[in-house]
């Protein structure tokens, strides 16, 4: 694992996802498609407790935490956009931390036994994280354009 370079990836797709959403204002926190789905805030927050969850996960003895019910009553709490930035840095901030504190040993160990990676390298959530954030990135992008919003060009600076 080059720890550089996947200290790279992860700050570019942090970037990358601000580009997309710069577009959305706190008065589109709550904006959703259609009933029942994540609200603009709520998809962040997602992306946020994702990144946490990955990192909780890799590293457990148990491995991941398969409650998605729970993961999901914590989403719906969030109601407000700057809330819900505020908690995607703040995951990010820790992935980035623990890939930088973490040994290149302590990331080449196994994630424990079961359906979310199980027995991969931890290093496989770095990978995990990026294209999760990704997918939704891309339906923000979509909320934006309901919106009548054009989003950036997320690989601009």
């Amino acid at each position: 694992m080059n720890k550089e370079c996947s200290a790279a990836q992860l700050q570019a797709a942090h970037r990358y996802f601000y580009n997309t959403i710069e577009c959305l204002t706190e008065h589109d926190s709550n904006f959703t498609p259609q009933p029942g789905m994540y609200s603009a805030a709520q998809q962040v927050a997602h992306a946020a407790l994702t990144i946490e969850w990955f990192l909780q996960g890799a590293f457990a003895p148990d491995g991941f935490d398969l409650d998605f019910a729970a993961a999901d009553a914590k989403v719906r709490q969030i109601n407000s956009l700057a809330q819900a930035k505020a908690r995607f840095d703040r995951a990010a901030a820790r992935a980035l931390d623990d890939l930088q504190t973490k040994s290149a040993d302590d990331w080449s160990k196994p994630i424990a036994d079961g359906p979310i990676l199980g027995g991969h390298p931890r290093s496989g959530i770095i990978g995990a994280m990026i294209e999760h954030t990704a997918h939704h990135r891309g339906s923000l992008a979509v909320y934006a354009r309901l919106l009548g919003r054009v989003p950036k060009m997320p690989y601009s600076d």
